[in-house]
């Protein structure tokens, strides 16, 4: 039985449980529902990044975002707090793209590929769309993500027990739960906003891979609990 056969059938059990609304994400991934909705009202598609190019704004950054690698750890928690920061924390100011700066996540992806492509899915429900991009920065918008909690929830212990030993060695769940604020400008005058964000991070780790990788994502806010 593959890997993905398995987390189907988890999958369909936790719905009998009740406890499917996070696990979803691992198998399908976030809908569609859950992508940014910021705009910036009135701004030119292309205009943001011709503007960053051309004016006194940072355009690079200490590291590229692309060049950002996820630590190499066998601990999931510290993983997942990687992995989170790592697709929250982003600068329309220096000229990259979303993708650069998921760059990092994609590239430690599941090893063996199966979840590599949902995955991917996930990632993009969890930054801008490329216009929404251009309309933030026409506005110097930067985001930041203050992790609060970072723990195994007690649900995935129990799809744990339930799997009774199929799913792959070294998988977990790590639910995190935080602020993400963001700074800009509007109508010229500085402004912020901050608002909680949770989401879970399947991870697979030792014996399965020498380290911890980045299996799949949840939706945003329905995290595991």
């Amino acid at each position: 039985m593959t890997g993905r056969q398995i987390l189907l059938l988890l999958a369909g059990a936790l719905a009998l449980a009740a406890l499917a609304v996070g696990v979803y994400g691992l198998v399908r991934g976030p809908g569609e529902a859950s992508r940014p909705t910021d705009t910036a009202p009135g701004a030119a598609p292309g205009t943001a990044l011709r503007e960053t190019m051309a004016s006194g704004r940072p355009t690079t950054p200490a590291l590229a975002p692309q060049d950002r690698q996820l630590p190499h750890t066998g601990d999931p928690i510290a993983y997942a707090q990687a992995v989170a920061a790592t697709l929250f924390e982003w600068d329309t100011r220096t000229g990259f793209l979303p993708v650069d700066y998921t760059a990092a996540v994609a590239a430690d992806a599941d090893p063996s590929g199966e979840e590599t492509p949902g995955l991917l899915a996930d990632v993009a429900t969890y930054v801008p769309t490329l216009e929404q991009w251009l309309g933030l920065g026409a506005m110097d918008v930067q985001q930041s993500l203050a992790i609060e909690t970072a723990y195994v929830p007690s649900s995935w212990e129990v799809a744990d027990q339930q799997a009774h030993g199929q799913l792959r060695p070294g998988t977990t769940a790590v639910t995190i739960t935080g602020i993400r604020h963001r700074s800009g400008t509007w109508g010229g005058a500085a402004a912020k906003s901050s608002s909680p964000v949770s989401f879970t991070v399947f991870v697979a780790c030792a014996p399965s891979f020498p380290r911890c990788h980045v299996l799949r994502l949840s939706e945003l806010d329905n995290p595991l609990r």
